[in-house]
């Protein structure tokens, strides 16, 4: 993969976070850079968990993308919930 390969693969993963923290009960705590760092390890959750399927843009299928980006946030937040009451 090629540099403007991967700077692609950040941008389409940060896209999926970013639409999965509007889904996800749940904030993604930062920036950007967290945003694609959620984008990167919700894509590598969604497709361990569904494979590859719908759409692929930039080397990310975009559904599972999105749903593992939205299962990370939402796990981040139960913990972030439980740390705080405790």
């Amino acid at each position: 993969m090629s540099i403007l390969g991967f700077l692609f693969y950040c941008l389409v993963a940060t896209l999926c976070a970013s639409v999965a923290e509007y889904i996800a009960p749940g904030r993604i705590p930062g920036g950007l850079l967290i945003a694609t760092l959620f984008g990167i390890i919700g894509a590598w959750i969604g497709s361990s968990l569904m494979g590859s399927f719908g759409p692929v843009i930039g080397g990310v299928a975009l559904i599972p993308a999105i749903i593992g980006s939205a299962i990370l946030i939402f796990a981040l937040s139960l913990m972030s919930k439980a740390k705080k009451s405790t």
